[in-house]
């Protein structure tokens, strides 16, 4: 792969479908991207839950640039209303965008991103930093280090790597290193690969959104087989309203709302142990099996599993950035201005007002933080707000002025204190039009179903922009740091009271 020096170079971290989003934007607009991915292929973190059947059907998966590149290769699309597995998206998408089309020059893989720093300064050096190139540092698979420069920065990298651990305080608890190779963060393929590992065992699934569900229902279909496994369910909220909802994505995709009634009826029928609101205390090896000390309802109790699964969320991994000057919002650690609109203990449900280029721009001019690890802390991204990012930022380094603001595909997702659903800035279409999608008019959305809560809680000081940021159908304001809201898409209701009002829905 050729490396040029200049300005119109843009080094794009990672090779997932908002990183290959925005290098075919790049290429269409006359730039250069430069994708370094440490995967041996795209979609590398996708591979790994890759058995799990997503909630979104083709049309809501891909990108418009992505796909102009795709059909000029002779590319056999999908069926539009078909659901695919993550290894479908991989194969079918992401592959053959990187393989097949022009993108395939200008990606390098096992290439992983060690640092990114202005040329010849350092963090606390500020003459002549406007100015200076952008210096990318990566290690190949031989272990040798590289370096080239860029005229911009767009880190896709997501936040895979870095899970969350068990503890509500967002660090690990006693016994937790220590048990780490009987503990799994994501979806394990129980009915496949991973099988032995828990047919016949007992397992502690923590987590209160539909990935945890997932693993939860995998489970339960091991134990039709083989009535020895078992399976406890622990969830750090009472949350099981959200996955029953019949508003919101739950709503608009069927695939979805299954998932919960499925949950429903296993544990109406006792098939497994629901332990709720809950906290782990301490994890304890002994014997090959692990004790785990709960509070479950503030009563203290212990069981003894073969294995955890942990589904409580991931968040942003800042240190390859630690030379650069990022403007991070300190409570979700995502850009300060985006912050408002997404942090958990403002939203409830999975309204994003338009935002693009001005909200994802730092300090460092020309670096850009896009995708999951935009969000920083928060559950509630959607992979079609990072391609509208990417399309801001895209045109913003081609000198391309977007007249319109982007529009944000979301769902209706709201339930009112009378039953009725609001509509949270646009539903998901049947047939989005691209062209729409990126340039569109927009109603001004001010938050999910909007607020007229000005005063949100004071664990987030936003202001003035809090007055239109309170959460969906209200703000319950816990105090609670968003590491340890649900790791279900937008946090939780803080008042039992009002979890049936509300729906859980961008997952």
């Amino acid at each position: 792969m050729k490396q040029t020096q200049n300005d119109n170079v843009v080094a794009i971290i990672g090779a997932g479908p908002v990183g290959v989003a925005a290098a075919a934007q790049l290429l269409q607009k006359g730039l250069t991207p430069i994708v370094l991915e440490k995967g041996n292929s795209a979609g590398r973190a996708i591979q790994e839950w890759g058995h799990v059947r997503v909630f979104t059907p083709w049309q809501l998966m891909t990108d418009p640039s992505v796909t102009t590149l795709l059909d000029d290769a002779g590319w056999a699309e999908p069926d539009a209303e078909s659901v695919p597995t993550g290894q479908e998206f991989v194969d079918q998408y992401l592959m053959p965008a990187t393989s097949i089309t022009l993108l395939k020059d200008h990606i390098k893989f096992g290439a992983e991103v060690i640092a990114v720093s202005k040329r010849g300064l350092s963090k606390s050096v500020s003459r002549g930093r406007d100015n200076a190139p952008f210096s990318v540092h990566y290690v190949t698979a031989d272990g040798v280090r590289h370096v080239f420069e860029a005229g911009a920065v767009i880190d896709a990298s997501g936040t895979w790597s870095n899970p969350n651990p068990i503890g509500a305080d967002g660090l690990p608890v006693p016994g937790e290193e220590e048990a780490k190779t009987h503990i799994f963060h994501a979806i394990p393929d129980t009915l496949g690969a991973d099988r032995k590992l828990y047919e016949g065992k007992s397992t502690l699934v923590l987590g209160g959104g539909h990935s945890a569900t997932n693993v939860v229902l995998d489970l339960l279909q091991l134990r039709r087989g083989n009535p020895s496994t078992q399976i406890f369910w622990g969830l750090r909220h009472n949350t099981m309203e959200k996955l029953l909802s019949s508003a919101g994505l739950n709503k608009e995709l069927p695939e979805r709302a299954a998932l919960g009634t499925a949950a429903k009826e296993a544990i109406d029928a006792g098939s497994l142990d629901l332990l709720a609101p809950m906290r782990v205390e301490r994890i304890t090896k002994a014997d090959g099996k692990l004790k785990v000390s709960l509070m479950v309802a503030d009563q203290p109790r212990e069981i003894t599993v073969d294995r955890i699964v942990v589904n409580t969320g991931f968040s942003a991994d800042l240190d390859i950035l630690r030379e650069l000057r990022l403007d991070l919002d300190d409570v979700v650690e995502s850009p300060r201005l985006l912050a408002p609109m997404i942090d958990p203990n403002l939203h409830s449900c999975g309204s994003v007002p338009a935002h693009g280029v001005e909200e994802l721009s730092h300090p460092d001019k020309n670096f850009f933080i896009v995708g999951m690890k935009s969000y920083g802390r928060a559950p509630t991204f959607l992979m079609r707000t990072g391609y509208a990012q990417v399309h801001s930022i895209t045109d913003s380094l081609a000198g391309v002025v977007t007249e319109m603001p982007l529009e944000q595909i979301a769902p209706a997702c709201c339930i009112g204190e009378d039953g009725a659903e609001f509509n949270c800035g646009g539903k998901l279409e049947a047939n989005p039009d691209p062209a729409r999608i990126y340039g569109a008019p927009q109603q001004q959305a001010s938050s999910c179903c909007g607020s007229e809560d000005s005063s949100p809680d004071s664990a987030s000081s936003y202001s003035p922009a809090q007055e239109n940021a309170a959460g969906c159908c209200g703000s319950y304001g816990s105090g609670e740091d968003a590491a340890t809201a649900s790791s279900g898409c937008c946090g939780s209701s803080q008042k039992p009271e009002a979890a049936a009002k509300q729906a859980n829905c961008c997952t």
